[in-house]
């Protein structure tokens, strides 16, 4: 069977997927049906808000399925009448195995990293923070484990110095959109050969687990590079963030977006300030000076340095570490 005529369900949510959906519709594969999350009130109105995905299905005429369970008969029964050959899942749920094993092909996955590396629900952020090389996409079928089936495809890409976990996600969902392309057509084609993610060690793998508050703290005493990768992995969300004191008292918070790093061989005073007042504002860690560029005090908007010290009173009298 050709490529194009396969019938395909797509399941996915954020913009991520959504470039990928909106591709394959103008390229004119036969999506026949879209999966995606129930709409959820968001923002300070508590409007409704749609996903992604789902404003691009609407673009194009698709039809849609919110299940709020992926085993309600209904939906399955709808599933089951659009006769799938072939299930996409890309930043979604899990997924049981009654709707992943119900195309005739199987379904796969669009992953955010070169697997088995970097498992799980923060790839990207997780191999910034790591002060990894390179990067990637990765398809594969879908099974019983978590990100552990069979690989089909993959593909690379360096993670340059400047970027943060925003720009890398956009660099890969482009990436991600050729890669889902690709496997669609070896697929039809049945010209391929799948890797055995059984074949690895998973205790000499990275993890990439959910990120928690707690994970996003600044720890002062660190190295200077592993500071700027913190940064970088979790800019621009959820941010990495550190606690501000005077003396012994905690007098507020900072997220931080944009840092800089110069080494210096003296060591003295972690979490001490190192400032003119004017141009610019550094925290002292273990092997030198983190230069902040970008941050938001908790309340306030996200500004760069200069514009914060035009109004912080406290700047030269505050410290990053409890005394």
């Amino acid at each position: 069977m050709e490529a194009k005529e396969l019938r395909i369900v797509f399941m996915g949510t954020p913009e991520f997927a959504a470039t990928s959906l909106r591709q394959l519709c103008v390229l004119g594969y036969n999506v026949v049906g879209v999966v995606t999350t129930p709409d959820r009130p968001a923002g300070r109105g508590q409007k409704m808000h749609e996903s992604d995905v789902k404003l691009v299905a609407k673009e194009f005429g698709l039809p849609i399925l919110q299940p709020e369970k992926l085993r309600d008969e209904e939906f399955l029964a709808t599933l089951r009448s659009w006769e799938p050959d072939l299930g996409i899942v890309i930043a979604f749920r899990m997924l049981p195995e009654v709707v992943w094993a119900m195309p005739r092909l199987g379904t796969f996955n669009l992953h955010a990293s070169l697997l088995p590396q970097y498992r799980g629900a923060a790839p990207i952020n997780w191999a910034i923070m790591n002060g990894e090389e390179y990067t990637g996409v990765t398809t594969f079928m879908l099974n019983h484990e978590i990100d552990k089936g069979d690989i089909l495809e993959q593909s690379s890409i360096r993670i340059e110095p400047q970027d943060n976990a925003g720009t890398l996600h956009d660099r890969l969902m482009v990436l991600g959109e050729e890669l889902v392309r690709y496997t669609i057509d070896k697929l039809a084609s049945g010209d391929f050969a799948c890797i055995d993610q059984g074949n690895f060690n998973d205790n000499e793998l990275m993890p990439a687990p959910k990120i928690f508050k707690d994970d996003c703290r600044i720890d002062w005493s660190s190295c200077g590079c592993d500071i700027v990768n913190k940064v970088r992995g979790l800019s621009p969300y959820p941010a990495a963030w550190t606690p501000i004191f005077i003396g012994d008292a905690e007098v507020g918070s900072m997220k931080l977006f944009e840092v800089r790093f110069e080494a210096e061989s003296k060591e003295c005073g972690v979490g001490s300030v190192v400032t003119d007042l004017k141009s610019y504002y550094g925290v002292r860690c273990k092997d030198g000076v983190i230069y902040l560029e970008s941050l938001q005090l908790a309340g306030k908007k996200r500004m760069s340095i200069k514009e914060l010290l035009l109004g912080w009173r406290d700047a030269a009298q505050v410290s990053f570490v409890e005394k």
